[in-house]
């Protein structure tokens, strides 16, 4: 493959060089380690890689059962479950190879100030940005409360801005009735991308013990079920962040070139793959593959040419 023909791939996003614009999502590759032991899988696939949430003291997560299969999709309530920002920051990070990929830490917290400082502590890190998880739907504090409240989402994006100078990536909730003025706010906050969109609250029931699956009672539902509601939300965020210059990774039930297309076309530019990579690790390599040919079929010359293309019906 020429340099050039790889090049095509290249993105800029909140001022970071991503090689390729597929992004690894948050609670999918752990801290960036796990898929290292796939043989043939390669961190150079990914512009960038999300690590797990991360919170300020260590969390055990929730009772099982915390995945389950659903159709065209999976509910997952892990909880969080992380070993704390402080053994991240000091074990974790430096055994990353920055050089092959950018490295996303995710901050979560129960208030705005573990939010505050957990940005602080990832501030003094070598990661190349942080992503701020308000809209997380399988804890029982913070988490939705935060996402789906602009007020709320404002103040906890405004307090991360103030403990850092990395650039700040607001992953937003679904779950909500205006997303695209959630946006703006967040924006207004000071945050410099969006990540559209986080899971969507879901239900799984045992009709034999007539209980919920999910240990949690609820969780988070991913997959390509949810993809034509990402896409959705993805182009109404648009609307709110081409007049600010604010780039957005599109995600929800992307599985093929074809879906991270249909993101880019939507608004996004760059694409997050999660769940398709549980039951494919391999499949970046081709989602890239796929993105690099429709370059070449419409003669493109960047990714950039397609974000934002979509002409919508008279």
């Amino acid at each position: 493959m020429s340099q050039n023909n790889q090049d095509k791939l290249r993105v800029e996003f909140c001022g970071l060089d991503f090689v390729t614009p597929l992004v690894l999502l948050s609670g999918c590759v752990g801290f960036g380690e796990e898929y290292t032991r796939v043989e043939g899988f390669s961190n150079r696939d990914a512009g960038a890689v999300c690590l797990k949430g991360t919170t300020l003291e260590p969390r055990l997560g929730n009772q099982p059962h915390r995945v389950y299969e659903t159709p065209a999709g999976m509910l997952n309530a892990i909880g969080l479950q992380n070993p704390g920002v402080g053994h991240v920051v000091d074990n974790i990070l430096p055994q990353l190879d920055f050089s092959e990929t950018r490295f996303i830490a995710n901050v979560s917290g129960s208030t705005v100030e573990e939010y505050h400082e957990v940005t602080r502590r990832f501030d003094d890190s070598p990661i190349d940005a942080i992503e701020i998880n308000i809209s997380c739907p399988n804890v029982k504090e913070g988490g939705v409360a935060f996402g789906n409240d602009p007020d709320m989402s404002a103040r906890v994006v405004e307090t991360c801005r103030n403990a850092t100078n990395k650039p700040l990536i607001t992953k937003l909730s679904p779950n909500q009735t205006d997303i695209a003025e959630n946006a703006r706010r967040c924006i207004d906050a000071g945050t410099d991308g969006l990540a559209v969109i986080n899971t969507l609250m879901g239900m799984a029931i045992d009709i034999d013990q007539r209980v919920p699956v999910i240990g949690n009672n609820q969780g988070g539902l991913s997959g390509p079920a949810i993809k034509p509601i990402a896409l959705l939300k993805v182009h109404q965020v648009y609307q709110v962040c081409r007049e600010h210059n604010i780039p957005i990774i599109g995600q929800g039930g992307v599985t093929t070139p074809e879906d991270a297309i249909e993101f880019l076309i939507a608004g996004a530019s760059a694409v997050g793959v999660g769940t398709a990579l549980f039951y494919d690790p391999h499949i970046l390599t081709k989602i890239n593959d796929g993105i690099r040919q429709y370059l070449d079929q419409h003669e493109l010359m960047s990714v950039a040419q397609i974000t934002g293309s979509l002409t919508l019906n008279s």
